[in-house]
């Protein structure tokens, strides 16, 4: 008798085992098959399962040939086709433009089975080996959600289409996707269109009365202002409460996006993270090497999902909402008890947090009832005034999941805004005081990105008060009697930046903070961003005046020179915190710190603002 498997089968014997014929849907993913809520696939997958279809996942197929994508035959319903957890391109190649050789979601950690826009190769590699097939294929993920229009793809220096004409794919599913592809399941099985579902883009002959008509592929192609407007419509009609659904003319026939799905209630939250994973990899991808991020991922709790930060660099807003969703303080502290159980847990929680990690617990009540703002934003210039910040639920669930048995420590690895923490006169200080004594690794992570009045307006943040943070945590520091430091995050060659602004970021950092950063990025033009916008256009697109773009290798990596070379004082080329000294936190916490900076999310789109 075969052994049935806790996993969604990704083998034929695992479908044998179950006494399945076919699966109703075979998810395709860029990622290793990591059974947990923080990878896509699971998640999906999960929730398919659980509205009782029969899911199956190929983890990063080879596109060389057809024995993995074959393997489990052809589903039922449909294929779902995604990158993975990051964009294949930034997942590929630096900011710089060179491979990368690591990949920390890839058994052995060779960076050698995503290809290069992988949502295409994927659909293509199913078309060759399903010729005259009839089962749709469903785009979804990062990677598909912000190529839904056409974007300027950095890489090949160009504006391409959507990516559901370019993957010649049948839908593509944009955002978080938990609702609408059950919906879309539900649609497939009863034989009923699907094309009305929110969050669904489709091809048609024909436009969609009453939907805004974005300019054509071909105008966009040729004309940089039409470019500009149509990613500001398309950006202006991406949240749930406000948005009309948009069509657009691709050669003879229609991009169709509907209107997005609203984001999960918090019971919808919960039930999502809780259901039953295994927080393991899938025996085949074991076999195959350790996967880097694998226990940074099954050691770690998403509070919330969501980012009202919306910083231009960063598509979080654009693919997760500009509406924070927050999970229930009892499901929480559930997860936080369930992971105590797990094989190899050391009693360290690696993070919990989400985007930003104190975001959890409160939203403007006017943006819950009505949709964000059209005319402001939530944190930029200031703290908008219906936003209230207040750090008390998350500090109520911070102590409570410290007091779970079984818990030594819950980090913050997430980072944090120091904007939210000075506005909230109530609770903010308490916060910063139980993160310092309880909650940090020995390094804190913020990320003020530069200090150029100038260069923060194009990147859509407030200039942060950044020394009266710094100051205030390490009088909390010193309290505690801990040796923590702060780690700034910055970035170089943004548009708006050149080499001038870098220099006095530099000389900023050594004569007021006292330190070398060792956390810098160099700005990526990744698609569906404001800040990939003015890449592109060089102008301001909030008052069309010129800026300056740099463009070239070189001098993008000069500006990040600057800002990393040593100067006088620095204990030699040693790796060590901020301030020189050494770097005494946990082994699996330092590695959880570095992933979250190169990963992302997903970084020109960054998870932590």
């Amino acid at each position: 008798m075969i052994k049935k498997s806790p996993f969604l089968p990704a083998t034929r014997q695992e479908m044998d085992a179950l006494g399945w014929e076919r699966p109703d849907v075979i998810l395709v993913t860029g990622d290793s098959y990591i059974d947990a809520p923080a990878i896509g696939a699971a998640v999906v997958g999960r929730v398919l399962h659980r509205a009782g279809y029969k899911v199956a996942i190929i983890a990063q197929p080879d596109i060389t040939d057809g024995q993995d994508i074959t393997r489990l035959g052809e589903p039922a319903l449909f294929w779902g086709v995604s990158g993975g957890s990051l964009d294949s391109m930034v997942a590929n190649y630096t900011a710089s433009g060179k491979k990368r050789k690591r990949c920390d979601y890839t058994p052995g950690g060779e960076n050698n089975r995503r290809p290069d826009r992988a949502v295409i190769a994927y659909t293509n590699l199913i078309r060759r080996h399903f010729k005259g097939g009839t089962i749709p294929i469903v785009l979804g993920g990062i990677e598909a959600s912000l190529r839904r229009v056409p974007h300027y793809d950095a890489w090949q220096n160009r504006i391409r289409g959507s990516i559901l004409f370019d993957a010649k794919a049948d839908y593509l599913l944009y955002g978080m996707g938990e609702r609408s592809v059950v919906e879309l399941a539900d649609a497939l099985s009863s034989g009923t269109s699907p094309d009305a579902i929110y969050g669904l883009c489709r091809k048609s002959e024909t436009p969609v009365e009453d939907y805004l008509e974005l300019p054509s592929l071909a105008e966009v192609k040729k004309d940089k202002e039409a470019f500009t407007r149509m990613f500001l419509t398309f950006k202006a009609n991406a949240d749930a409460f406000t948005a009309r659904g948009l069509v657009q003319k691709h050669d003879s026939r229609y991009l169709i996006q509907n209107p997005p799905q609203p984001p999960l209630t918090a019971e919808e939250l919960d039930t999502v993270n809780e259901l039953p994973y295994t927080r393991e990899l899938h025996p085949l991808c074991q076999s195959q090497g350790e996967v880097r991020a694998m226990e940074t991922i099954r050691f770690s709790i998403a509070s919330h999902r969501g980012c009202y930060g919306e910083c231009n660099f960063c598509a979080i807003a654009l693919h997760q909402g500009r509406t924070v969703s927050s999970r229930s303080e009892a499901s929480v502290l559930r997860e936080t008890e369930a992971l105590t159980h797990l094989p190899g847990f050391k009693g360290n929680i690696l993070d919990a947090g989400g985007p930003t990690a104190n975001m959890y617990g409160f939203e403007c009540a006017k943006k819950l009832k009505k949709g964000p703002c059209t005319d402001r934003r939530c944190l930029y210039p200031v703290i908008c005034p219906s936003l209230k910040p207040d750090h008390s639920r998350l500090l109520s669930l911070l102590k409570k999941m410290q007091q779970v048995p079984g818990i030594k420590k819950v980090f913050s690895a997430s980072g944090i805004r120091p904007d939210l923490v000075l506005a909230d006169k109530k609770n903010g200080d308490l916060y910063l005081k139980e993160v310092v004594a309880h909650h940090t690794s020995g390094q804190l992570k913020i990320a003020p990105e530069h200090t150029s009045e100038k260069v923060l307006s194009l990147m859509g943040k407030p200039k942060t008060e950044l020394l009266r943070f710094r100051k205030r945590f390490q009088e909390l520091t010193d309290e505690a009697g801990k040796p923590q430091f702060l780690t700034y995050y910055f970035m170089a060659a943004h548009p708006g930046c050149g080499q001038r602004e870098m220099d006095e970021l530099a000389q900023f950092c050594r004569n007021e903070l006292h330190t070398r950063p060792e956390q810098a990025q160099i700005f990526t033009p990744t698609p569906s961003t404001i800040s990939t916008l003015m890449y592109l256009t060089e102008k301001d697109p909030e008052t069309g005046q010129p800026i300056v773009v740099e463009k070239r290798k070189e001098a993008k990596e000069r500006q990040k020179g600057a800002l990393l070379s040593t100067s006088r004082g620095d204990q030699g080329n040693e790796r060590r915190p901020s301030d020189g000294r050494r770097d005494k936190r946990p082994s699996e916490v330092r590695r959880k710190t570095e992933e979250k900076r190169t990963s992302g999310r997903h970084k020109g789109n960054r998870s932590s603002s």
